[in-house]
């Protein structure tokens, strides 16, 4: 790849490049993160993202974005900041193994807010322009993430390379140059948040992967650059440590490689644990009240997780044990346990203070790639159920049916938004990008207008 091939490709790229089965898995990705959106309207931290955006981010030069599932006009950057809290605060959105972290959750927001601004000023956008915006934001995120974790000497959280990602994206989508798109890159690496993942999986809070900062470092990024603002060079795209990354780009998609799916709204790394624990207390047709203890042999990064006792949202997403003991007891998890009244159940609470972690040098050295996991569970009469080395269901390599997302979808959104609006939605995410300017104005109608 030339310097400028990341440039190049970001500029160039047009809807008839996208293979068909990229185009099949950003429609899935469409579906699957307004469901997570919907339900993460009604968080706490949600709330709190909304808020702090119509506070900070009021609409300029630029025109006004509504925010998602909100309907409330804030600047491109504040819509986007606001929708990646959202979507972050329900851990159930498509990630990339690789880097440790997930791009939809920052993309949608992002690219969403600023396409609501483009149509306020007039600027017609189609299914065709969002689904090429979208290759670009996420196979530019993918490869600078992975730069990153190769090159820099933290885990940084995802923010840190979508932001990359989005400034690339965005600057495509106000018209920049490659050379213009070179600077928002660099713009985006520099100002994107370098924050730590371990330190909230060590102390979770509403910080969770960064990327609602990272949204909106990319969108400033390419606003700034169209403006005449300098970023250039972006090291995780231009630096030569960086080239190896980039080998292949418009011929392999990493995001058809490495995208997947969760079927749990929680941290991926507790994953493998949970499809063995059900599979093992469906298989031998066992109850709660039989379970005496858990036993989960993991890698190094999932131990980290713990959680016997979460008091918060935040908590039980980055937590294993607890999650675990409510599959058991419950045989799900789902919305009706993401609420404070799951993380008093007596039951799960007995069955989560006895599972233990332990840190398996073999399954850590394993887990690059794929994130693996051993389940046992010790009865209280005394047999020991053992389960198999397992990597988690939604990866490429096991990946989750249409029929599995949709019905992710609905239980996740149906509530929040009413089926028949659910239903639109699932719809015509389903062929975003066959949709003409008025058909997609309607995608962007339903998205982002209130839930109330």
């Amino acid at each position: 790849m030339t310097q400028r091939g990341f440039a190049d490709f970001s500029s160039e790229l047009t809807y008839g490049d996208l293979p068909a089965d990229l185009l099949a898995l950003l429609r899935r990705s469409f579906v699957d993160t307004m469901g997570v959106a919907a339900i993460g309207s009604t968080t706490q931290m949600s709330e709190i993202a909304r808020r702090g955006a119509l506070a900070l981010f009021g609409t300029g030069a630029a025109g006004g974005a509504r925010m998602l599932m909100d309907g409330r006009l804030a600047s491109p950057a504040g819509a986007a900041m606001a929708g990646a809290f959202m979507v972050d605060s329900i851990d159930a959105h498509d990630g990339t193994t690789p880097n440790k972290g997930h791009a939809g959750s920052a993309v949608f927001p992002a690219l969403l807010a600023v396409a609501d601004a483009m149509r306020g000023n007039g600027q017609a956008v189609t299914g065709r322009d969002f689904a090429t915006w979208l290759a670009v934001a996420y196979e530019v995120s993918y490869r600078v993430g992975q730069v990153q974790h190769a090159t820099c000497p933290d885990y940084h959280t995802s923010g840190a390379w979508t932001a990359v990602g989005v400034a690339t994206a965005v600057a495509r989508m106000l018209g920049c140059d490659a050379e213009q798109i070179r600077h928002a890159a660099g713009i985006g690496e520099y100002h994107g948040p370098r924050s730590q993942m371990m330190r909230c999986i060590d102390f979770p809070t509403m910080l969770r992967d960064g990327v609602g900062w990272g949204a909106p470092s990319g969108v400033t990024a390419a606003y700034l650059a169209k403006e005449g603002f300098t970023g250039a060079p972006a090291l995780t795209c231009e630096g030569d440590e960086a080239t190896p990354f980039w080998a292949g780009l418009g011929t392999r998609w990493l995001t058809l490689e490495h995208t997947h799916y969760k079927l749990y709204p929680c941290c991926r790394w507790a994953h493998s644990s949970l499809d063995g624990v059900q599979h093992l207390m469906q298989a031998n047709g066992l109850v709660h009240d039989d379970v005496e203890r858990v036993e989960i042999r993991t890698f190094h990064y999932a131990t980290r997780l713990a959680g016997h006792e979460p008091k918060t949202l935040d908590e039980f997403s980055y937590s294993i044990a607890f999650p675990v003991a409510a599959m058991i007891v419950r045989g799900t998890i789902g919305p009706a346990e993401l609420t404070p009244e799951t993380l008093n159940d007596p039951d799960i609470l007995r069955i989560s203070r006895a599972t233990v972690l332990i840190d398996d040098a073999e399954m850590t050295a394993r887990s690059v790639e794929k994130r693996w996991a051993e389940v046992a569970l010790i009865l209280r009469d005394g047999r020991r159920i053992q389960g198999e080395p397992r990597t988690p269901r939604g990866d490429a390599d096991l990946p989750a049916s249409d029929a599995e997302i949709s019905a992710k979808f609905h239980l996740l959104a149906d509530d929040v938004l009413g089926q028949p609006r659910a239903a639109e939605i699932e719809d015509l995410c389903g062929r975003f990008d066959t949709l003409d300017k008025d058909g997609f104005g309607r995608l962007l109608d339903l998205c982002l207008q209130t839930t109330a």
